[in-house]
């Protein structure tokens, strides 16, 4: 029997045994997409450095427009235009107005910009304003994104694109990131052949080593794939420990159950200390954890759903810990379609497509087993019915949590 913990209790292993351990590096704005900030990013500058405005129009001091209609204007002479890329040289004058496009800059004096379409030029130097405006409308302030000091982007943060452009407009071309983490991962089984082999009879293509490979390249990590072990002690501890030579993590695909030839579990608790074996959760319950130092040993269940569920619930936030990396979490609110029984005790996961009809959106449940991988393909997200928990009827809200792009 396995003795087992529950998902939460995981969690709070993973944090409690394990410390940031990756080392930090440079690299061009270019290269730094989707990679893990290492320090906070701070502005020392303004964004923008002057004030701008968001239309095309007229700089105007508010005051000057209050109470102008389509049938009494306010006539305000023409002052001067600023073009596209240039300061504003002047001062707005009192009683006056400035042309400015949209993202020139608002000279000094003007506290509004009045949008074209609400003005009329009258060809004599003079504008006609035919709705008031109020005091900061249409205009950025200098320093209205960014200002000295101004915490940008906080440490472990997984760069997007946005940021790419945040970082761009602070001027930060070089950036501090976390190296990536190297991971092993290793498939075991003597019913195991490559993916480009035709199984014989009682055989099956390796379809984890290529899922795992993707799942965590995807997260940003190295991957270095040690093939496929068949079910040899010897030969397992051999390839396991050159795995912790020459990796920050190792993943041992199958043999995790409890069994005759499943030498997963000796060989990690042999090689440090062994944390868990065993999940309160479906799929994955025969699931191992223990560490070297500190480098995780994970053994993952052989069945492709459950080491799926397995390296999200718990490989990637044991990664992130590692990384120092902030992970965000994705979700949608979605009613089910059908009855789904649960009354094994443990956490259960679902697989499910999503599809809106109207104003709702409805997930549809995947059946499936374990070792089915096509239990996964196609699939938008997973959802959860707590071990407490029976069942949940149709119809019932659930939150999902958004896989696609996996």
């Amino acid at each position: 029997m396995l003795s087992v913990k529950t998902p939460e209790e995981v969690l709070a292993l993973i944090k409690n045994e394990f410390s940031p351990m990756a080392e930090t590096e440079t690299v061009s704005l270019s290269s730094a997409m989707g990679r893990t900030l290492a320090e906070d990013i701070t502005a020392s500058e303004y964004v923008p450095d002057f004030n701008r405005s968001t239309v095309d129009g007229y700089a105007v001091r508010a005051s000057d427009t209050f109470g102008c209609t389509d049938a009494i204007p306010a006539i305000l002479p023409l002052q001067g235009e600023v073009l596209m890329g240039q300061g504003a040289a002047f001062v707005l004058g009192g009683g006056c107005c400035v042309a400015v496009p949209t993202g020139g800059a608002v000279p000094e004096g003007a506290d509004s910009v009045v949008m074209l379409e609400y003005t009329e030029d009258y060809g004599d130097s003079t504008i006609g304003v035919l709705k008031s405006a109020a005091p900061g409308q249409n205009m950025i302030f200098r320093g209205d994104d960014v200002y000295p000091g101004k915490v940008i982007l906080q440490k472990g943060r997984v760069l997007s694109a946005k940021d790419i452009g945040a970082l761009a407009a602070i001027g930060r071309v070089q950036v501090p990131i976390v190296k990536k983490l190297t991971v092993g991962v290793i498939s075991t089984g003597d019913e195991l052949v490559p993916p480009n082999v035709k199984p014989g009879p009682g055989q099956i293509r390796d379809v984890n080593s290529p899922m795992l490979d993707a799942l965590l390249a995807s997260f940003g990590v190295h991957v270095i794939n040690y093939g496929i072990v068949i079910d040899d002690e010897a030969l397992l501890r051999e390839t396991v420990e050159k795995a912790i030579a020459q990796c920050d993590a190792v993943l041992l695909s199958g043999g995790s159950s409890v069994g005759v030839k499943d030498a997963a579990c000796r060989i990690i608790e042999s090689m440090g200390s062994l944390l868990l074996h065993g999940i309160a959760i479906k799929p994955g319950k025969p699931t191992i954890l223990g560490k070297t130092g500190n480098k995780p040993l994970v053994g993952l269940p052989g069945h492709p759903v459950a080491a799926y569920f397995i390296t999200k619930l718990f490989v990637l936030p044991l990664l992130s810990q590692l990384m120092g990396r902030t992970e965000a979490v994705y979700t949608t609110t979605a009613k089910i379609t059908e009855n789904i029984s649960a009354n094994h005790g443990r956490a259960q996961y679902h697989c499910c497509r999503l599809e809106r009809k109207g104003e709702e959106l409805y997930a549809y449940p995947i059946r499936g087993k374990s070792g089915l991988i096509t239990t996964l393909a196609g699939t938008d997200g997973y959802f959860c019915i707590d071990r407490d928990c029976e069942g949940l009827p149709q119809f019932a809200e659930i939150q999902v949590t958004i896989t696609q792009g996996d």
